[in-house]
């Protein structure tokens, strides 16, 4: 199947806190829109993986996903070398996404700054027609999405573009909400994380709202780019 976007992520519920609303909006629009968790987020303090591999079940049920896949890296100890690079660009291979969308490349968990790099050199080396990959017996052609842009994840980076998400806000946090062993839920017996507070979505909303604010919208997400971004017409950054 050939993806309009595919959403690299190191940690199930990444896409979901990063992109989901821009990942809703383009299904709306007709797109085909796919997620490749690198890990299972195995080292996570609530739930187990199993557990969270039924969450990002759920969750890609509520976005409407294309596909989903998990590559079950190890979390918080793979490497952005060859061989990891080599799974990724055969991912990449097999969906020939015009656009994909990944981790932040700094960040205050150290996975998700090396998961934006490893996603970044697997896009460029995806082109490359002498890299040989093979996928299901068969051999895999080159290909380079057009576009590779980054979310935003917990500390605050200046984007370099806004996508409007206000129509697309509350199954954004519904798509959040169904890892219910992550996120505040007050039902749950499990230790007090970081991210388990009522805080901590608040913070995801006020972000939403900031970038919102930023472009005229009630709620936004905010993306970086390594390249500059070009327009042919003034009138559609309107």
């Amino acid at each position: 199947m050939k993806l309009d976007i595919l959403v690299l992520a190191v940690h199930p519920d990444d896409a979901e806190l990063g992109c989901s609303g821009t990942i809703l909006k383009h299904i709306a629009l007709g797109k085909k829109v796919g997620i490749i968790d690198f890990t299972r987020g195995e080292l996570g303090t609530r739930g187990t993986a199993e557990i969270r591999d039924l969450e990002a079940a759920d969750s890609a049920k509520i976005m409407g996903l294309h596909a989903r896949e998990n590559l079950r890296f190890r979390d918080g100890f793979f490497e952005n070398n060859e061989a990891h690079q080599l799974e990724v660009v055969k991912m990449i291979r097999k969906y020939q996404p015009e656009i994909v969308l990944t981790n932040a490349l700094h960040d205050r968990h150290p996975d998700h700054g090396r998961a934006g790099d490893l996603a970044n050199d697997a896009c460029f080396l995806s082109g490359l027609s002498k890299i040989s990959t093979q996928l299901e017996g068969g051999e895999q052609q080159a290909w380079r999405p057009n576009l590779v842009l980054q979310y935003i994840q917990d500390r605050y980076i200046k984007p370099d573009v806004i996508i409007d998400i206000t129509p697309y806000f509350e199954t954004k946090i519904a798509s959040i909400k169904a890892f219910k062993t992550q996120f505040f839920n007050p039902d749950l017996d499990e230790p007090d994380t970081y991210i388990s507070s009522p805080e901590f979505l608040e913070s995801v909303i006020g972000r939403a709202r900031e970038f919102g604010k930023a472009i005229g919208a009630t709620y936004g997400e905010g993306f970086t780019s390594r390249k500059l971004l070009g327009v042919d017409n003034l009138f559609n950054l309107i």
